[in-house]
């Protein structure tokens, strides 16, 4: 088979013997796949540069298997480099689609708002909210949406001056109306993440609360390394601010 000029963006890289590279990419009509980048690796070659995270290129390979040969690269748009918490915040987002999605399962609308979330990194938009609104569509794109509509057991709309228990299997269930096994909410928080609309720091510290609960059912015990620097990076800051203010 072979593949002419595919848009994607390279999710991950690793040596492969003395001058190739496995490269992890995940592509519009495709899906998530891994190609043998034969050669890359050499100073003289000229798609050295462009196999790098978060640059849309255009990709062509051809074999079958579950390895196919890198046959060119080119780049598709101009590349805004992403820096600090960008950088950081779009490492995280690759590390979830490397972990699950599934090879040659094409998800278009998720390829899209993958392009999405890179733009406002790059645009420095609030990365909280922006990290939210991903991981609300990859968990659709997955089979497992929110139901941010009505309350699970009444199938009443969801009340934003309420309190809700949001059960992953089930939904949200308003407190005090049956299990109470779930991460407690606002019913503000759900209609601001259905809405894609955020309000103030309380919504969005439990959007965070509930987002990072949900993920980590699909994560299972595999372990984040980004969101491990990223806390810590931020341990480190509190404790700079602690000392400055003594």
């Amino acid at each position: 088979m072979r593949v002419h000029q595919q848009l994607g963006y390279v999710l991950h890289t690793r040596p492969y013997r003395e001058s190739s590279l496995l490269v992890e990419i995940f592509t519009r009509d495709y899906g998530r796949l891994s190609l043998l980048g034969k050669g890359v690796r050499r100073l003289k070659s000229r798609v050295r540069g462009l196999l790098c995270p978060f640059q849309s290129i255009l990709l062509s390979w051809s074999g079958r298997g579950d390895l196919p040969i890198l046959s060119a690269v080119e780049p598709y748009k101009t590349y805004t480099e992403l820096t600090g918490d960008s950088r950081l915040c779009a490492f995280y987002v690759n590390e979830l689609l490397m972990y699950l999605l599934h090879r040659h399962d094409p998800h278009t609308g998720l390829f899209t708002h993958y392009q999405l979330v890179l733009d406002r990194f790059a645009q420095s938009v609030d990365h909280e909210w922006s990290l939210r609104i991903f991981e609300k569509h990859l968990l659709s794109e997955l089979g497992y949406a929110l139901n941010l509509e009505c309350d699970a057991k009444t199938s009443q709309a969801i009340d934003a001056k309420s309190r809700y228990s949001y059960v992953p299997e089930l939904g949200a269930i308003k407190t005090g109306a049956g299990s109470q096994d779930g991460i407690v909410v606002n019913g503000a928080t759900l209609i601001a993440l259905k809405c894609e609309e955020f309000t103030d720091e309380s919504i969005k510290n439990e959007c965070k609360r509930l987002m990072r609960a949900m993920i980590g059912r699909q994560l299972g015990q595999r372990v984040l390394h980004s969101r491990r620097i990223f806390d810590g990076c931020r341990s480190i800051a509190a404790v700079g601010t602690t000392r400055g203010r003594a």
